[in-house]
C-alpha cells in the first residue's frame, strides 16, 4: 500500500507539473505577439496591471488549494465531514476575496496615482473582479487535490490559460485595428484574463457535478481545519512563496514609471522605457520553466524521503534538484546574455534595451535556485521560512529601486532585481546548510562555470561568423537567435557531460538520461 500511495502521489504531482509547465509557457509566449500588436507603451499599460492578476492566480492555484488538499488528505480520523469543512473554508475565502475586490475596485484611482498614471484606474477595476473567483476556484481545486484527483485542477489551469491567451490577443488585435486607444486595448486584454478565470470555474463546476453524482461527499477531514488562523497563515505563506516573481513585478509597477518621471524623463519616454524593461518578464519565465519543472517532479520524492526519515535519500534528492536548477539556470542566463541582441530583435522588432535585458537575464539563475529550494523546503514542512525570505527580498527590491532607478533608469531596476534575488538565493542556500542538506562541492561550480565559458566561446565565434555575411534585418536576427540556442545549448550540454558533472543516478532523472550517460561515458560511477 505505501508503494501504491507513493506512485499515486508522484503521478498526481507529475500531472500538475505538466499543467503548470504548459500554462507557464503560454503565459510567457503570448506576451511576444501581444507586444508586437500594442508596442512598448501598450505593453507598459498591460504589465502595470498584470501583477494584480498574478496575485489572484497565486491565491487560487498555489496557496489555498494546497492547504485545503492537505487537510482533506491527512484527515482520515476526523470528526467533521467534508461539507461542513468546505462551507467553513468557502466563507473564509469569500470574505478574503470580497475584501481584496473592494480594495482594488474602490482603491483603483489611488493605486493608479501611486503608479504615477491616473489612466490606469479603470483597468485596475476590471482586474479586481478576478478576486471574486478565488474562493470558488480554490475550494473546488483543493477538494479534488485532497482526494488525489489532480486532473480537474490540471485541465482547469490549461483551459483557463488557453482561453485567456486567445481572448487577450483577439480582443487586443480587434481594438487596435479599430483605432481605439492603447488604454482601451489594455482594458480588453484584462477582460480576456477575467474571461479565462470564469471558464476555469465552469470547468471545475462540471467536474464537481460529475463527481457528486457518483460519490457522496462523506470524506472525513482533519479537525485542524477548524483553526482558521492556521489555515489562513499557511495558505498565505504558500501564496507568497509561489508569487515571488509577481511581487517583484508589482514593486516595479508601483515605482519604476513614477521614479522615471520624477527624475525628469518625459511621460511618453517613461512609458516606453518601462514597456521595454517589461520585455524581460517573458524571457525570465521561459528561462525558469525547465529548471522548475524538472525540480518539481522531485518534490514528492523529497517529501516522501523526509516523512520516512531517510536522510540519505533526502540528501540525494535535494542534491539532484539543486544541480538541475543551477546547471539549467546558469546555462539559460549566460546563453541568453550571449544572444540577447538578436533575440530582442526577433521577439520585439528592435534591439532597444538590450543591455537592460542582458543584466535582467542574470535573474534567471537566482530565480531557478529560489523556486527549487522553495519546493524543497515546502516538501519537508518548512512553509513559513520561504515566505519570510520572499518578503525580505521584496522590501530590498523596493529600496534598491528607490536608489538606482533615479540614477540609472531601467538599468538600475534590472540591477535591483538581480541583487535582491541574489540575496534571497543566498538566504535559501544557507537555510539548506543549516538543515545539513543540499551542500554541493566547489568542483561542481567550477565545472559548470567552465562549461558556461566554453558555451560563450563557441557562441561568440558562431555569431561573429554568421553576422559577417547576413544582412541586418529581423529575419537575420531570427536565424542568429535560434541557431544560437541550438549551438550554444549543444556546446553547454556536451561540456557538462564531458566534465562528468552528473553522476549516473543524477542523469537518470533527466529526459533520455540513460542514453546520454551511455554516450558520454563508458563506465558507471
Amino acid at each position: 500500500m505505501p508503494q501504491e500511495d507513493s506512485k499515486k502521489l508522484f503521478k498526481g504531482a507529475l500531472i500538475l507539473t505538466i499543467a503548470a509547465t504548459i500554462t507557464k509557457i503560454l503565459s510567457a509566449v503570448y506576451r511576444v505577439p501581444f507586444q508586437n500588436i500594442v508596442g512598448d507603451v501598450g505593453f507598459y499599460i498591460y504589465q502595470q496591471i498584470y501583477p494584480i492578476y498574478g496575485v489572484a492566480i497565486s491565491l487560487a492555484t498555489y496557496g489555498f488549494p494546497v492547504i485545503i488538499s492537505k487537510f482533506i488528505a491527512e484527515g482520515e480520523a476526523a470528526n467533521s465531514n467534508i461539507k461542513q469543512m468546505m462551507k467553513s473554508i468557502f466563507l473564509m475565502l469569500s470574505s478574503l476575496g470580497i475584501i481584496l475586490f473592494l480594495l482594488f475596485f474602490i482603491g483603483a484611482p489611488y493605486i493608479a496615482d501611486l503608479m504615477g498614471d491616473s489612466k490606469l484606474g479603470p483597468l485596475i477595476r476590471i482586474i479586481a473582479f478576478s478576486f471574486l473567483l478565488v474562493p470558488f476556484i480554490s475550494v473546488i481545486r483543493g477538494f479534488f487535490q485532497g482526494i488525489g484527483s489532480m486532473l480537474p485542477t490540471a485541465i482547469s489551469q490549461v483551459t483557463e490559460q488557453f482561453i485567456r491567451v486567445a481572448s487577450i490577443l483577439l480582443l487586443t488585435y480587434f481594438l487596435v485595428r479599430k483605432g481605439y486607444s492603447l488604454y482601451i486595448a489594455g482594458e480588453g486584454a484584462l477582460i480576456g484574463s477575467v474571461i479565462g478565470g470564469v471558464v476555469s470555474l465552469l470547468v471545475l463546476i462540471w467536474f464537481l457535478l460529475w463527481f457528486r453524482n457518483r460519490h457522496p461527499l462523506s470524506v472525513r477531514v482533519s479537525p485542524m481545519i477548524l483553526g482558521k488562523k492556521t489555515f489562513l497563515l499557511q495558505g498565505l505563506a504558500i501564496c507568497i512563496s509561489g508569487m515571488m516573481l509577481v511581487l517583484f513585478q508589482f514593486v516595479d509597477s508601483l515605482d519604476i514609471y513614477a521614479l522615471l518621471t520624477k527624475s525628469g524623463v518625459s511621460i511618453g519616454e517613461a512609458k516606453s522605457l518601462k514597456g521595454i524593461y517589461d520585455r524581460g518578464q517573458p524571457l525570465l519565465q521561459l528561462g525558469t520553466i525547465v529548471a522548475t519543472s524538472l525540480s518539481l517532479t522531485l518534490v514528492p520524492l523529497i517529501s516522501g524521503a523526509f516523512q520516512n526519515g531517510d536522510l540519505s535519500s533526502l540528501k540525494e534528492k535535494v542534491g539532484i534538484a539543486l544541480k538541475i536548477s543551477i546547471i539549467v539556470g546558469i546555462g539559460s542566463a549566460i546563453g541568453l546574455i550571449n544572444i540577447i541582441h538578436p533575440t530582442n530583435i526577433m521577439l520585439f522588432k528592435n534591439d532597444h534595451g538590450s543591455l537592460v535585458l542582458a543584466v535582467f537575464s542574470v535573474s534567471i539563475l537566482f530565480s531557478s535556485i529560489i523556486l527549487t529550494i522553495t519546493g524543497i523546503l515546502q516538501g519537508i514542512g518548512r512553509v513559513y521560512i520561504p515566505a519570510l525570505y520572499m518578503v525580505i527580498g521584496v522590501i530590498v527590491k523596493f529600496l534598491t529601486n528607490q536608489l538606482l532607478v533615479p540614477k540609472f533608469g531601467t538599468l538600475g531596476a534590472s540591477v535591483a532585481t538581480v541583487l535582491s534575488l541574489c540575496m534571497v538565493a543566498v538566504f535559501f542556500m544557507k537555510e539548506l546548510r543549516k538543515l545539513k542538506i543540499g551542500k554541493l562541492p566547489a568542483l561542481f561550480y567550477i565545472k559548470v562555470l567552465a562549461s558556461a565559458f566554453i558555451m560563450t566561446l563557441v557562441l561568440q565565434i558562431w555569431l561573429i561568423c554568421l553576422e559577417s555575411f547576413l544582412p541586418s534585418n529581423r529575419l537575420s536576427s531570427v536565424i542568429l537567435a535560434l541557431s544560437g540556442v541550438v549551438i550554444g545549448g549543444a556546446a553547454y550540454i556536451i561540456s557538462i557531460m564531458c566534465f562528468k558533472v552528473f553522476l549516473r543516478e543524477d542523469v537518470l532523472f533527466l529526459p533520455f538520461g540513460e542514453r546520454l550517460f551511455r554516450i558520454f561515458t563508458n563506465k558507471e560511477r
